[in-house]
C-alpha cells in the first residue's frame, strides 16, 4: 500500500457522552479524554496525512475541558477541524466552536428521539441560535429514516417556521442534502447498523476505510475507520509508532488489499451495516 493522503482523519478526543441514544452502540472501553498535550504530539503526524481532522469517533466533543486548546493546536498546524455533536451543550459550550480552525459542525438532531426525549422546543431553539450565529458549514442531521423518525415532523415544522418556507423544497447537490441557508444544510439518511462482531454477516464487499479515512481513539489506538467503536481492529498506537509505519503494517495492508479484491479481511468489516451502502 502506497503512502496515503486521507480526505479526513477521525480523532476521538473523548469517548464520554452526556446521552445514551438507542441508535448508538456506546463503548465498553475505558472512558477518558485525549489531553491537549497529547493532541499536540499527534498533530504534526496528522498533518502529514491529511488537512482535515474530525474530532469524534465516540463521545460528545463539547464535554472536553480543553477543546479550545485543541482547536488552537489545529490552527497552529493548519488542520481544518470538523465536529459532530448531539447539540444539547451548544447553549453552554458551543461558543468554543466559533474558532477559525473549525470548518464544519454537524448536529445530530435525531439524538433527541434516540435518547427518549420528546420535549424539543428548548433543544431546537438552542441549536438554531448556534446555527444563526455561525459562519462555518453547519449540517443538521436526521440520520434516522426507517427507524426512530417519529419526531422528524415536529423538527421539520420548527425549521419551516424559522425559514419561512418548507425546508425540503431546495435540494442541494448531494442526495439527501437540503440547502437551508448560507453554509447551512439539512441532511437526511437511513438509520444504519453499526459493525459488531456478534452481528450477522452483512455481505460487505468494499469500504473506504484506509482509503479516504482512518481513525485514532483517545488513547492513541489507530483503527481503520470511525465506526470501530470498540477498537476491535487495533493497527497500532500513535504514541509508540509513527502513523506511516502503522499503515504499512501487515494488518493494515491486508485490510486495504482485501477491499481492493472485494473480500474484506476482517470479521468486523463483514458485519458492518453502514458499509453495505458502498455495494449498491
Amino acid at each position: 500500500m502506497s503512502r496515503p493522503r486521507f480526505q479526513r482523519i477521525y480523532v476521538e478526543i473523548t469517548n464520554r457522552c452526556n446521552l445514551r441514544c438507542d441508535f448508538c452502540p456506546g463503548t465498553r472501553r475505558v472512558p477518558g479524554f485525549l489531553p491537549a498535550a497529547n493532541f499536540a504530539r499527534l498533530a504534526p503526524q496528522l498533518k502529514e496525512f491529511t488537512d482535515d481532522v474530525y474530532l469524534h469517533v465516540m463521545g460528545e466533543p463539547l464535554l472536553h475541558p480543553e477543546l479550545g486548546t485543541i482547536l488552537d493546536l489545529c490552527a497552529a498546524h493548519d488542520l481544518r477541524a470538523s465536529v459532530t455533536t448531539n447539540g444539547t451543550l451548544l447553549p453552554t459550550a458551543g461558543d468554543a466552536l466559533f474558532h477559525p480552525a473549525v470548518r464544519k459542525v454537524s448536529v445530530s438532531l435525531h439524538s433527541m428521539e434516540g435518547n427518549g426525549r420528546t420535549a424539543l422546543q428548548d433543544y431546537l431553539d438552542g441549536v438554531w441560535d448556534f446555527c444563526r450565529r455561525g459562519e462555518m458549514v453547519r449540517c443538521l442531521r436526521l440520520w434516522n429514516i426507517g427507524g426512530g423518525d417519529r419526531l422528524n415532523g415536529e423538527i421539520l415544522r420548527f425549521l419551516e417556521e424559522k425559514l419561512g418556507r418548507d425546508p425540503l423544497c431546495t435540494p442541494g447537490v448531494w442526495k439527501g442534502v437540503w440547502v437551508l441557508g448560507d453554509r447551512l444544510f439539512l441532511e437526511q439518511a437511513e438509520r444504519f447498523d453499526w459493525p459488531d462482531l456478534s452481528a450477522e454477516t452483512a455481505e460487505v464487499q468494499f469500504c473506504q476505510g484506509l482509503r479516504n479515512q482512518v481513525a485514532v481513539l483517545w488513547d492513541g489506538t489507530v483503527v481503520p475507520c470511525c465506526l470501530d467503536h470498540e477498537g476491535d481492529i487495533p493497527l497500532g498506537n500513535l504514541f509508540t509508532q509513527p502513523l506511516g509505519e502503522i499503515l504499512a503494517g501487515p494488518r493494515a495492508q491486508a485490510i486495504y488489499e482485501g477491499f481492493s479484491r472485494r473480500q474484506p479481511a476482517e470479521e468486523l468489516c463483514r458485519r458492518c451495516g453502514y458499509a453495505t451502502r458502498f455495494n449498491r
